[in-house]
């Protein structure tokens, strides 16, 4: 099964890109973050005619998120995280779909740093690990991907000396999605791209995408059931060259029914 998240901002502006995209790499489930469209302004007519079901949960102008699906139906299990006191900002979603439980999220971006956005960031973060704790304790095989607006590591973000201040590498920030993975999680990518430089966000400005100066902020993770089930993860980095592409790159992993023996190390 073949599971992918992307951040395609602006769900019907960019449709015709998002619509190419699907056609030819035929992800079974995708989860869709910064949807900028209200509830009744998705446009799931054309996602029925390439035989993908969808659940969404729109914000007008920001924000929005979204899963689709070709196997199966979606029975959605939550939207929005426990104990939200802002509900008006459309960030967590969340359906089982042919055996898996789905979580998809779009993480505060949190700039500028120190100030209430980033508070707020932080906020979301540790309800988002409270409620990834509960998803474990379930003993479910869950994937929770998304955006998290966090590059990790310096190996993530092109030349960090110059994102020491931004809310997307802050150390709190950076130690909270270890904190996340410490639970159990397994960072897809990292497990099959160990050493490799590898981005899935490339700013519209500066010719960024052509001089590859991007971020990791996409990820996959993976519970310790569908750990062992991992065979392959990918960005689809050419999508991002195409004309109105969104500035993120879809990023997919690739799951077997059965366990299988991997070489590589969780690093």
């Amino acid at each position: 099964m073949k599971i992918a998240t992307y951040n395609v901002n602006g769900v019907n502006g960019r449709l015709p890109v998002l619509l190419r995209w699907l056609a030819e790499a035929e992800p079974d489930i995708v989860v869709l973050q910064e949807l900028k469209a209200p509830q009744e302004k998705f446009p799931q007519s054309a996602f029925r005619a390439l035989g993908y079901q969808a659940i969404w949960h729109g914000q007008k102008s920001w924000n929005g998120v979204a899963i689709l699906a070709r196997v199966g139906e979606i029975h959605e299990t939550r939207r929005g995280l426990p104990d939200d006191p802002d509900s008006s900002q459309s960030r967590y979603i969340e359906a089982a779909v042919n055996g898996v439980l789905v979580a998809g999220l779009y993480l505060p971006n949190g700039n500028p740093r120190s100030g209430p956005k980033f508070d707020y960031k932080l906020r979301w973060f540790d309800r988002l690990i409270d409620h990834a704790a509960a998803l474990l304790r379930s003993g479910a095989p869950v994937i929770m991907l998304g955006d998290f607006n966090v590059m990790p590591t310096d190996r993530d973000v092109y030349k960090p000396e110059r994102w020491l201040d931004d809310a997307l590498f802050a150390p709190e920030v950076r130690a909270a999605f270890f904190r996340l993975l410490d639970q159990g999680w397994t960072d897809a990518l990292r497990t099959i791209h160990p050493d490799e430089t590898i981005y899935i966000f490339w700013d519209y400005f500066r010719n960024a995408y052509s001089r590859n100066a991007g971020l990791r902020i996409d990820h996959l993770l993976l519970s310790p059931f569908l750990r062992d089930r991992l065979i392959d993860a990918q960005v689809d980095a050419h999508v991002r060259g195409w004309e109105r592409s969104s500035d993120h790159a879809p990023v997919w992993v690739e799951l077997s029914d059965k366990k299988v023996r991997r070489r590589t190390s969780t690093p």
